[in-house]
């Protein structure tokens, strides 16, 4: 009983945030909020509307604290796929996102949701970290691949996935439907687009073989809208450049190049006074920036998305809504203080709806 009323209470919070937002009147406010009253009465939960899903999404991007790009969180395509239950069916739609979401190269921000769990529904869950992801072995010689990848791949190999051995081995889908067991499936090889990495002043970078795909799809959060937990929710934006060139490709625990880059470019790594990791980090982001352009992908730099960002604040204050932000995630990681945001502080208090990783839901109102 307790449960029921604290998903009452969230359901009408939140009703009464996205109906206002959609300019609609307090009868059709109460009149909706009756509905879900009896709903929740009859069977311990109730459902969303595609309207108050499709907004309640929208919010949910615009409150994600972690996120410079929220300037655009209006823009959002939402398909609702709560209707499927076979892995089959879950992962067509789930290919149907990548493909739509490249668009050729002209990413669109799109979020599919699927059915969530509930007193009498075990939900679907997608175990990926992202839709699409390298995979990372464990060798002799040490790791090929993505070394953050490690565990899910060998999650998949145990379940049968061979893959080809290279640092950029595409990994399979494993979909968990009605708690039943996963079922891995493939992601066919052209729904992929893939960006090989070359430097405008540097023609032995190409040298490096380096890649990574076009659009990063999150797969591992859990998406809470009125007190409503969709614990599979994909969605995506667009990278921001230093996202591959500053941590996917720079980190030392994922690919670590920047020891090559500099060696090509003709740095002595003796001594860090040099600042070669420097002079090497920002040649790494203008490949990515050059191989993205060049290869027609939407991608953001991290001034523009810093400048997108003060726009966005100022957008929400005219709105008249408070603004959140998480400042460790919002800075760059390359140059920061060159943006606004580094000179500035963010009040992360956590506003509903939201995104939350799945390690953290356990903890949050409504929780399973």
């Amino acid at each position: 009983m307790m449960e029921c009323s604290i998903l009452l209470q969230e359901a009408e919070d939140y009703i009464r945030a996205c109906y206002a937002e959609l300019g609609k009147a307090e009868p059709e406010i109460h009149n909706r909020l009756a509905d879900i009253r009896k709903e929740i009465d009859l069977t311990g939960t109730y459902a969303h509307t595609f309207e108050e899903l499709e907004h309640g999404a929208k919010m949910a991007w615009r409150n994600s604290n972690r996120c410079i790009g929220r300037l655009f969180w209006d823009s959002m395509v939402v398909h609702d796929q709560r209707h499927l239950e076979h892995p089959d069916d879950i992962c067509a739609a789930l290919l149907d996102h990548i493909g739509k979401a490249t668009n050729s190269g002209k990413v669109i921000p799109t979020l599919s949701v699927f059915k969530p769990a509930g007193p009498v529904s075990k939900g679907v869950r997608i175990w990926n970290h992202q839709l699409v992801r390298y995979a990372g072995y464990e060798t002799e010689s040490g790791i090929v691949g993505d070394p953050a990848s490690v565990p899910f791949t060998d999650i998949c190999r145990d379940m049968g996935w061979r893959g080809e051995g290279t640092h950029f081995d595409v990994l399979p889908l494993i979909i968990q439907s009605e708690g039943r067991e996963p079922v891995l499936l493939p992601i066919p090889d052209h729904l992929v687009l893939e960006v090989p990495l070359t430097h405008p002043d540097y023609p032995a970078f190409g040298h490096l073989g380096l890649r990574w795909y076009a659009v990063p799809i999150i797969s591992d959060m859990d998406m809470v809208i009125g007190g409503i937990r969709y614990a599979a929710a994909p969605f995506n934006g667009w990278y921001m450049a230093t996202e591959i060139g500053a941590r996917n490709f720079a980190d030392v625990n994922r690919y670590n190049v920047l020891p090559q880059v500099a060696e090509l470019m003709g740095l002595s790594t003796a001594s860090e006074t040099s600042l070669w990791r420097d002079r090497a980090l920002v040649e790494m982001n203008i490949a990515v920036l050059h191989s993205y352009k060049q290869a027609g992908v939407s991608m953001v730099d991290h001034h523009t998305a810093a400048a997108q960002f003060q726009l966005f604040e100022q957008k929400e204050a005219k709105c008249g809504r408070p603004l959140t932000g998480n400042w460790n995630w919002l800075i760059p990681p390359v140059s920061p203080a060159t943006t606004h945001i580094f000179h500035h502080s963010y009040d992360n208090t956590v506003v509903y709806p939201n995104f939350f990783k799945r390690e953290e839901s356990t903890s949050l109102p409504g929780g399973s």
